[in-house]
């Protein structure tokens, strides 16, 4: 199994090398695994799978305690219930629960939100086969995507999910739809012997792949890994930081004034004096300042889990909100990826043909059935969809097609008659 441990340290370059030694390399052929085989390989590179980080769930909570505002107010808690003796009254007990409620609460609410907004690899898990057709112990069978190891042979058909990264066997080229992973907006065509990624979707054709890389040693798995061990300090957490240390340090010169003037020159009772010390803590910090921008920002995460984001942790959307320049080489990927026609932009140089006329042709040169999106696009700008088609009949269609270009020409259109 040496040969194997090399696989999964990525010492092999199994996505460049011809596709002979990738079975050399993966000590497996085309008649597939045995389920045995298949076993022992799950020990070497585990299942094909995002490994989601587990954290606890009680020091997660705990941790929301831990900053600077909420030390003061378990300094006030303690000095309610532990230090506000004296003049013949018993501790403080109404304050002693009030900051204790209130802190349960702030954490509650933070913890809620952040849980919910920062599960990115169950999020992106979402994006992977549940299932997939694999070739074991000589018979093809649906099983488990997450069974799948390097060496495995799959099938992969129109519709389907890739279930992890592979080299194409012998057959026709495959349409891939790979915009989640690269952001290219229209499927890619894949030949014989080229990779596929774990995460694309099959959208023409029908091949057999053999399986070199799986779970977070994928291209998807990295990418995900990435996202969800990211644990940097963001900016909004160095603002609330230098809020709550110069809290302290204002209510600390507070604490010592009054202390001074308090005891030493009015003669202030003990307990009279604690009291105003309470006053002096809890006044000082903003208590609510917390939950309102846990609020705020769950507003905005859920908000953009509904367009697909996923949001690692809350403060990414104020440090979104922040940012001074974005440069990215996609669109499709930052926009609505959807295509319109501007009528008012639309331009006609031959005499004697109206604007109106050339978009009829240009919706006659489209699908109405199984439409892409140019399809969709170009028919739907008609007032009345059923014209593209009214009083003619197709002869011929040819698909737009932006990678073969004709005479240095992007052609489509269908003949009719």
């Amino acid at each position: 199994m040496g040969g194997l441990e090399e696989i999964r340290n990525e010492a092999v370059d199994l996505e460049n090398i011809p596709i002979e030694e990738v079975f050399e390399q993966l000590k497996c052929t085309r008649q597939g695994l045995t389920s045995d085989e298949g076993a022992q390989r799950v020990e070497i590179f585990g299942l094909n799978k995002l490994e989601e980080k587990k954290e606890s769930k009680v020091l997660k909570f705990l941790g929301f305690m831990w900053n600077p505002l909420s030390w003061v107010m378990e300094m006030a808690a303690i000095m309610a219930i532990a230090l506000a003796n004296g003049g013949g009254k018993p501790p403080d007990w109404q304050d002693f629960v009030g900051i204790i409620v209130l802190l349960v609460i702030n954490s509650t609410i933070s913890f809620i939100e952040e849980n919910n907004a920062g599960n990115a690899a169950a999020a992106l898990m979402a994006n992977l086969a549940p299932k997939t057709k694999v070739l074991r112990d000589g018979r093809w069978g649906e099983q488990e995507a997450s069974i799948l190891v390097p060496g495995d042979i799959v099938s992969i058909k129109l519709g389907d999910i890739v279930p992890a990264d592979a080299r194409l066997l012998e057959g026709d080229p495959l349409k891939i739809d790979q915009s989640g992973l690269t952001g290219e907006s229209l499927p890619v065509t894949k030949n014989p012997g080229d990779e596929v990624f774990s995460g694309s979707t099959c959208k023409q054709g029908e091949i057999e792949a053999v399986v070199i890389a799986t779970g977070v040693h994928t291209f998807f798995g990295k990418a995900a890994h990435l996202v969800d061990s990211t644990n940097q300090v963001g900016h909004f957490q160095q603002v609330l930081t230098a809020i709550g240390n110069f809290c302290i340090v204002s209510i600390a010169v507070g604490i010592v004034i009054e202390i001074i003037v308090m005891f030493p020159i009015q003669r202030r009772k003990y307990r009279a004096g604690i009291e105003n010390l309470l006053v002096l803590l809890i006044g000082g910090i903003p208590i609510a300042m917390p939950t309102v921008l846990s609020v705020t920002m769950a507003i905005g995460s859920h908000k953009l889990s509904q367009q697909g984001a996923i949001t690692k942790r809350m403060t990414a959307i104020e440090e979104l909100a922040g940012m001074d320049v974005l440069c990215s080489d996609k669109t499709g990927t930052l926009t609505l990826n959807k295509l319109s026609v501007d009528k008012n932009l639309v331009e006609v140089f031959a005499k004697g043909v109206d604007k109106e006329h050339v978009l009829l042709l240009a919706a006659r040169a489209s699908r109405v059935e199984n439409q892409d999106a140019i399809d969709a696009c170009m028919v739907g700008m008609l007032a009345d969809p059923k014209e593209a088609r009214a009083g003619i009949r197709e002869v011929h269609f040819l698909p737009f097609n932006p990678v073969q270009l004709q005479g240095g020409c992007e052609e489509k259109g269908a003949l009719c008659d």
